[in-house]
């Protein structure tokens, strides 16, 4: 589909990359990964055109259609959502809006032969079927129809960078690129989408969707198959081969050079000692220096200054609203030295407003918050990019500011181990990019040392070595870790206790992420159930799934009371399915009416939240039964013969 060759991309006198060559071939699903600066999101334009590189050729399929999603969601603010999903075939969108205007004013003036051609457009574009083309894609990406008409300014972000996934899809693309689609998108809809490369910083993601990982280091770009931990595994290991041949040339050249300076003097010597110069000679030639990595690993030095009391933290009875929305409904919560708690649970549901609570930064409505003995808590917020940006000063400034008895060497060392070197401390805070500003704040932090850290989506702006290495830095904290994240490999990682938050109440439960997964089922990102909601879509589109023939004797007399019965038990079966889907159907579109959060009593807003999941479980439990018995009647069918 696409054939990349010999490429090449610098910017001044620094290269990204020379000599790449790969291929993308039709339904593979492209991971593309490397150090921040490396060049991926370089490589990502240069594939779409946006860019042209200094060397090298990209060779496009003809006919082939890109879809590259452009994370400009602010460019349509006052555009409809389903306007703004047509748009993604701008030779079609640009007819149909040409076309219209001329009708408009058709008893004005009228050109024929202009309208003509508008419709020859429409007509070659399948125009006609277009909007209801869009409208199925946007429902399928969690859009109700009844929304599909109001500015897309009405929308979260979250959901508005769904409409712009939808505008690309609507243009039939068959490769799709996306820049780090971060955590908008449900893993399912990139699972299914067909060819694609994605730059992403999600190891689960990169573990459970892609099939290939591209990877931008050594300046140039490498292929490897197989999953991110695959990759890694094997780029280790083909780095620890060069390592050792690269020593092995080496060796041998030093034992043929004692050879030359212990005989060069001696005449009886001279002419294989010359002999030995030549060849070290070529083999130095041939000797490739092993360029650098450009991945760099932070060092994350976390170590509190003192132990605390056993309890940590008691939290009793908060509660939370935001006008009539509330969103804590009486927390109750005991924190011992040494938890490794994660608090999850929905977008929206409270988590960072439970951490604001227990920090201080906001007051809750009812409840209390009490820190134990010796406790010194240490706090990563969310939105540290947005309170940053607005204060004056620069990076080294503000980490000096922690610590103004400690030398500028020891502000300078702190900062080092965090990746900042040069004037990279001379930058002002508003400069600072948001993977600046969490390793500035864990600089901080580090220096700090707090016994108690409270993260909230510490890895929102780190890319992959950050993230690895804030994991092993995390390891080795002997204090209490309370942390709220969407990355749920990170998560799995370090917690040993996880607490749920969710419509109907809260679970406690003292384990791992995995553990707790395991126990109840409930994970959107698991791979299992991404493969059973996937299972669920392509029976709709291909038909019954077969189980396994019953032991049936064919030519014998078909058992039509039990076929009659398990046909009833279809059509019931079916018509609950359709019935709780509609009813799931009927809530989304509320939940996205605008203000509804705002204007609808908390009380009901829990039990409709309540409803929604129990429907979901009923609808997962349903579909199973459906497939057994739809195997059953199929598998009796097809042995006796009658294929009905």
């Amino acid at each position: 589909m696409i054939s990349v060759s010999s490429l090449a991309k610098s910017f001044g006198d620094r290269t990204l990359f020379t000599g790449a060559s790969f291929q993308l071939n039709a339904g593979e699903r492209y991971g593309l990964v490397g150090a921040n600066g490396s060049g991926k999101t370089t490589l990502l334009r240069i594939l779409s055109g946006d860019l042209a590189p200094d060397d090298g050729t990209v060779s496009v399929a003809k006919r082939l259609r890109l879809g590259v999603l452009r994370q400009d969601q602010f460019a349509y603010e006052d555009q409809g959502i389903l306007e703004v999903a047509l748009q993604g075939n701008p030779e079609l969108w640009n007819a149909m809006v040409e076309r219209e205007a001329l009708l408009a004013n058709a008893e004005d003036s009228f050109d024929a032969d202009r309208f003509t051609a508008l419709e020859d457009v429409v007509r070659r574009h399948d125009g006609y079927s277009a909007e209801a083309r869009a409208a199925t894609i946007l429902e399928g990406l969690g859009i109700p129809s009844a929304r599909h008409r109001d500015p897309i300014s009405t929308l979260s972000g979250g959901f508005r960078l769904r409409v712009l996934l939808a505008q690309v899809l609507a243009s039939d693309p068959d490769v799709l690129l996306l820049d780090e689609p971060s955590n908008h998108l449900d893993i399912l809809s990139i699972r299914w989408l067909g060819t694609a490369l994605v730059i992403s910083h999600d190891h689960r993601f990169l573990d459970n969707v892609v099939t290939t990982i591209l990877d931008v280091d050594y300046e140039t770009v490498t292929s490897y198959p197989g999953s991110y931990t695959a990759f890694l595994e094997a780029k280790g290991a083909e780095r620890e081969r060069r390592v050792a041949d690269i020593a092995a040339r080496e060796r041998e050249i030093a034992h043929h050079q004692k050879f030359v300076d212990r005989f060069r003097a001696k005449a009886s010597k001279a002419r294989q000692a010359q002999s030995k110069v030549r060849m070290i000679e070529k083999k130095a030639e041939a000797l490739e220096e092993l360029p650098q990595s450009s991945r760099r690993y932070p060092a994350f030095r976390l170590e509190p200054r003192r132990d605390s009391g056993r309890e940590v933290l008691a939290v009793r009875g908060v509660k939370k609203a935001f006008g009539d929305h509330e969103v804590l409904h009486g927390v109750d919560l005991t924190v011992v030295r040494g938890d490794r708690l994660a608090i999850m649970g929905p977008n929206g549901i409270g988590k960072s407003t439970l951490l604001k609570i227990l920090m201080g930064r906001l007051e809750a409505d009812a409840g209390t918050v009490e820190w134990g003995y010796e406790t010194a808590p240490g706090y990563f917020a969310q939105d540290h990019q947005e309170e940053l940006a607005w204060r004056s000063g620069t990076a080294e400034q503000w980490v000096w500011s922690c610590c103004p008895e400690r030398d500028f060497g020891y502000v300078r060392g702190a900062m080092g181990l965090m990746l900042f070197s040069g004037d990279d401390g001379k930058k002002s805070l508003s400069a600072l990019s948001g993977g600046e500003i969490s390793r500035l704040v864990f600089t901080r932090l580090g220096i700090e040392r707090p016994n108690v850290l409270v993260l909230d989506e510490p890895t929102n702006h780190l890319d992959l070595e950050s993230i690895e290495a804030l994991v092993e830095g995390l390891r080795s904290y002997t204090g209490t870790l309370i942390l709220v994240s969407h990355d749920r490999w990170f998560v799995s990682q370090l917690a040993t206790r996880v607490l749920e938050i969710r419509p109907d109440g809260i679970t406690d439960y003292p384990g791992t992420y995995d553990e707790y997964v395991h126990a109840c089922g409930d994970d959107h990102l698991d791979v299992d159930r991404v493969v059973l909601r996937a299972k669920k879509e392509r029976r709709r589109v291909e038909g019954p799934v077969r189980s396994k023939p019953v032991q049936w004797q064919p030519g014998g007399a078909l058992p039509q009371r039990t076929l009659t019965k398990l046909r009833r038990q279809l059509a019931a079966v079916t018509d609950r399915i359709q019935a709780a889907e509609g009813r799931v159907g009927e809530i989304d579109v509320s939940f996205c009416e605008p203000d509804y959060f705002v204007r609808t009593p908390a009380d009901e807003v829990r039990a409709r939240e309540a409803e929604r999941s129990g429907l979901e479980r009923e609808i997962a439990d349903l579909m199973a039964e459906w497939e057994r018995l739809e195997g059953e009647i199929g598998a009796m069918e097809q042995l006796d013969g009658r294929g009905r």
